[in-house]
C-alpha cells in the first residue's frame, strides 16, 4: 500500500522553511563598519497638526451651517477656538451667526464683543459689525424659520444666473457678498460673479482675492481668477502671491496655476519659495502638468525631504521609471531611497524591475534591500523573489524572502519550497 502524500500550502512551506533556516543558522557575515546613519527628517511640528485639526473642524462647522444644524456648528467652531491657530477669529464670528439663527441674540452679541476684543484688527470684525446691526434691528424678535427658506430661494435664483451676463445681477450679488448670509449663499454668489464677463464683476472678484470682504471667500476668489481669468488675472495672482502672508492663500494661488498650465510660474515658486510646504505644493502641481524634466532638476537642488518625497510621488504618478532610477542613483537618504524603491516596485515595469534587481546585488544598506524584497512581494513577483533567494547569503534576508514568498501564488515559489525541503 502506497503511503499517503501530505499536501502543504505555500504558507506551510514557508513556515517550515523559516523554522529550518532559523535553527543553527550562522550569524550574518559582517559587512564592515556601517556608515553613519543619515538623520531622519524631523516630524512635523505640533503646530502643523493643530492647524490641520482646526481646519477640519472649521470645514465641518461651515457644512453644519449650510444644513441648518446650528448647535453642531457651534460645537465644531468651539473646537477651532480651543485648538487655536489662524482661524479662531472666523470661528468666533460663525458661532455668533449660528447663535443668531437660534434666536439667542444676547449670546450672539456677547460672542461678537469677544471677537472685537480678542482680534480688533481682524477682517471678521467688519463682518461682525454688519451682523450686530442686523441683530439689534431685530431685537426682541425671534428668528423666523422663513429666513432659511428665503436663502434656499436665493440659491435657486443664483443658479439660474450662472449662464447669463445680465448686469442687473451685479448689485444684488454685491449685496449678498457684503451681507450676513450663510457661507453657501456667499460662495454661490461669488461663483456667479466670477463667470460674469464684465470689468465690474471681474474687479469685484479681484478685490476679494486680494483680501477684501469675507476672509473665507479669498481662496475661492483666487481659484476663480485662475479658472475663468486670462493673462491679466494671472498677473494679479502673481502680485497677490508676492504680498500675501497667508499660507492658505498662497497654496490656492499655486493650485490656480494648473488650469492655465502656468509651468513657468510654478517652477519659479518651487525654486524661490522659502516655505518648504509651498515648494512641495508647487512640485505636486508641476507633476500634474507632466513637468518631469523640471522635477528632476529640482530634486538635485532642493534639500527638503518633504519636497523630494513629493517629486518621487509626482514621477510615480507620471509613470516615469527612468527618472526614478536616476534619482535612486543620486539619493543618499535612507528613507527617500526606500520611498523610491517602493514607487518603482508599484509601477510594475520591466525597466523598474531590472533596476531593482541590479540594485539588490550591490546595495549595502539592509533596510533598502528589505524594501526591495517587499516591493517584489507586493508585486507578487515570485520568479524574481526566488532568484534573489537563491543568491542571498545573509540568513536573515533569506528568511524575509521566504516569508514573503508564502503570500505569492506561483509555480516558481512552490518549486523553490520543494527544492529547499529536499535538501538534507
Amino acid at each position: 500500500m502506497r503511503p499517503m502524500r501530505r499536501t502543504l500550502t505555500s504558507a506551510s512551506f514557508a513556515a517550515l522553511l523559516v523554522t529550518t533556516l532559523g535553527a543553527g543558522a550562522p550569524a550574518a557575515q559582517s559587512r564592515g563598519p556601517r556608515p553613519p546613519a543619515t538623520p531622519r527628517a524631523p516630524r512635523p511640528p505640533v503646530v502643523v497638526r493643530v492647524e490641520r485639526d482646526a481646519d477640519a473642524a472649521y470645514r465641518s462647522g461651515t457644512r453644519a451651517l449650510d444644513s441648518g444644524r446650528w448647535e453642531q456648528a457651534i460645537q465644531h467652531f468651539q473646537r477651532v477656538i480651543e485648538a487655536g491657530g489662524s482661524r479662531v477669529d472666523g470661528a468666533m464670528y460663525w458661532i455668533a451667526w449660528a447663535q443668531t439663527k437660534q434666536g439667542n441674540s444676547a449670546a450672539a452679541l456677547e460672542s461678537l464683543t469677544r471677537l472685537r476684543q480678542s482680534y480688533p484688527t481682524s477682517r471678521w470684525v467688519t463682518e461682525g459689525r454688519a451682523l450686530e446691526v442686523e441683530i439689534r434691528q431685530a431685537a426682541g424678535q425671534p428668528v423666523r424659520p422663513e429666513v432659511v427658506a428665503d436663502d434656499e430661494l436665493k440659491l435657486m435664483a443664483l443658479n439660474s444666473l450662472v449662464r447669463t451676463e445680465d448686469q442687473r445681477a451685479i448689485p444684488m450679488l454685491d449685496k449678498i457678498l457684503k451681507g450676513t448670509g450663510p457661507p453657501k449663499l456667499k460662495e454661490r454668489a461669488l461663483f456667479v460673479l466670477a463667470q460674469n464677463g464684465s470689468p465690474q464683476a471681474r474687479q469685484m472678484v479681484t478685490d476679494i482675492a486680494k483680501g477684501g470682504g469675507n476672509p473665507d471667500l479669498q481662496a475661492k476668489a483666487v481659484n476663480y481668477l485662475g479658472v475663468f481669468g486670462g493673462v491679466e488675472s494671472r498677473q494679479t495672482l502673481v502680485e497677490i502671491y508676492k504680498t500675501s502672508t497667508s499660507i492658505e492663500v498662497k497654496r490656492s494661488i499655486i493650485r490656480a496655476s494648473v488650469p492655465s498650465r502656468d509651468r513657468e510660474r510654478l517652477l519659479e515658486i518651487a525654486k524661490t519659495e522659502q516655505a518648504a510646504e509651498l515648494r512641495a505644493e508647487a512640485v505636486q502641481q508641476l507633476g500634474a502638468l507632466g513637468a518631469q524634466d523640471e522635477l528632476l532638476q529640482l530634486y538635485q537642488t532642493d534639500l527638503s525631504s518633504d519636497v523630494r518625497r513629493r517629486i518621487v510621488q509626482a514621477m510615480f504618478a507620471g509613470q516615469n521609471p527612468d527618472r526614478l532610477i536616476r534619482l535612486l542613483k543620486i539619493e543618499t537618504d535612507e528613507a527617500l531611497r526606500r520611498s523610491i524603491v517602493q514607487n518603482l516596485g508599484q509601477m510594475g515595469s520591466a525597466q523598474g524591475t531590472d533596476a531593482l534587481v541590479s540594485l539588490y546585488g550591490t546595495e549595502k544598506d539592509d533596510a533598502v534591500r528589505r524594501a526591495i524584497i517587499d516591493a517584489f512581494s507586493n508585486e507578487r513577483n515570485g520568479k524574481v523573489l526566488v532568484d534573489l533567494a537563491r543568491k542571498e547569503m545573509d540568513p536573515n534576508l533569506k528568511k524575509r524572502i521566504v516569508e514573503r514568498l508564502s503570500s505569492v501564488k506561483s509555480s516558481e515559489a512552490t518549486d523553490y519550497f520543494l527544492e529547499l525541503l529536499s535538501k538534507p
